[in-house]
């Protein structure tokens, strides 16, 4: 039996999980807050147990230290000799990387070099390969991409409507996220509809704090509504998703506390979406109860979610002209029943009837009634399984 660690690893955290391989039992899973800032904080759970240490955790490589640590002092392993593979989560990896790949000195580099293109993701998990490399030399260390799955999207479909040049010279281009998760979601479709993945279209909508939709003819991603950043598609909980261009000039000639580009993006990423609509929160579970309360301002910002996501399903629908299934996943996609409810009973038109029943809290499988014609699915994503299966594949 082998052990790896799948490791999504951001700015200032580490989340992981500990497989053993190739069981896919999770043996242990934690995150690290807080690193490069005053009292870090480091949780492990394991064996239905919960622990947790504030320490000081000034980088990437003492918060993997912390880990490791972690795993010998509670016995979760006997030594670091039991580790055969570490797999990273990558949010891009550009026009680069195709598929999950082993990682070197020359893979890293290109990995900081994508930086520019996911800056709150690339070089915290950069910082965690070099630490893992560090401490674990022997030990394989895998990337798995965000982007790698929507890598087969056609020229049409990914280039933008802008001169040649800005592509040619600075590789401008949708590349999408959330990959790995409609790559694992798609999957267990298949599975649950008992059908093969290579004669099933499917719509994928990885829906929480970040919202992403996906047209998946064949088991390859066709279309998917993030793109050159993750900043585009539906609204979602912070970001604004997609809106006309011509705003940023505008809102920069006109509002004394946004200077530039870069202040107008940062809006748009962190203070719009549910929370910059309602100015309740970027929760949904807050959202709602907004709603119960008749607050004005959390229903109109309820009402652009619904209207948004609609939008997107529609469009794909047309992509693939129909699809088999309609999958619903992350936070709000597993747990908004509500969200679910309103999405789709306002696209009867396709044929598609939710069954109350089952379209409740913590219900998981097919929610569509028998003679829906498009059903409709609640999958829970797992993409520290999917990075722990390419790590065994390629190590």
């Amino acid at each position: 039996m082998s052990k790896t660690i799948a490791i999504n690893a951001g700015s200032s955290s580490l989340k992981w999980q500990l497989y053993q391989m190739p069981d896919e039992i999770v043996l242990a899973k934690g995150l690290i807050e807080r690193i490069g800032l005053h009292q870090s904080k480091s949780t492990v759970k394991f064996n239905g147990q919960s622990e947790s240490q504030t320490v000081d955790i000034p980088d990437h490589t003492k918060a993997v230290k912390v880990l490791l640590d972690d795993l010998l002092r509670l016995n979760i392993i006997d030594s670091y000799q039991e580790i055969t593979g570490i797999g990273h989560r990558i949010v891009a990896g550009g026009e680069y990387f195709n598929q999950s790949t082993v990682v070197g000195e020359k893979e890293l580099a290109l990995i900081e070099e994508l930086s520019a293109l996911a800056p709150l993701h690339n070089p915290g998990a950069a910082a965690g390969i070099r630490a893992f490399m560090e401490l674990l030399p022997g030990v394989t260390s895998v990337a798995v991409f965000d982007t790698a799955f929507h890598t087969t999207m056609k020229d049409y479909t990914y280039l933008y409507p802008i001169p040649r040049k800005y592509y040619n010279e600075l590789k401008v281009r949708k590349y999408g996220a959330h990959g790995t998760s409609h790559q694992y979601v798609a999957q267990e479709a298949a599975k649950l509809l008992g059908k093969p993945l290579d004669q099933l279209k499917l719509i994928t909508a990885h829906i929480g704090n970040g919202v992403s939709i996906t047209a998946n003819y064949h088991g390859e991603s066709v279309d998917t509504s993030m793109g050159f950043t993750p900043l585009a598609g539906p609204m979602m909980g912070t970001r604004s998703g997609d809106i006309d261009p011509a705003i940023i000039p505008y809102l920069i000639a006109n509002d004394d506390e946004l200077n530039d580009a870069a202040d107008v993006i940062d809006m748009l990423n962190k203070k719009s979406g549910l929370g910059g609509v309602s100015e309740i929160s970027s929760d949904m579970r807050d959202i709602e109860d907004g709603l119960q309360a008749k607050n004005k301002d959390a229903v109109l910002a309820y009402n652009m979610f619904i209207d948004r996501i609609k939008k997107f399903i529609g469009q794909y629908l047309a992509v693939l002209n129909g699809a088999d299934a309609i999958v619903f996943t992350a936070g709000m996609g597993e747990n908004g029943y509500l969200m679910r409810q309103d999405v789709i009973e306002a696209m009867s038109w396709f044929g598609m009837k939710l069954d109350p029943e089952k379209n409740v809290f913590g219900y998981h499988g097919e929610i569509s009634t028998p003679d829906s014609l498009i059903k409709v699915l609640v999958i829970p994503t797992d993409e520290e399984l999917m990075i722990a299966r390419d790590v065994e594949r390629l190590k």
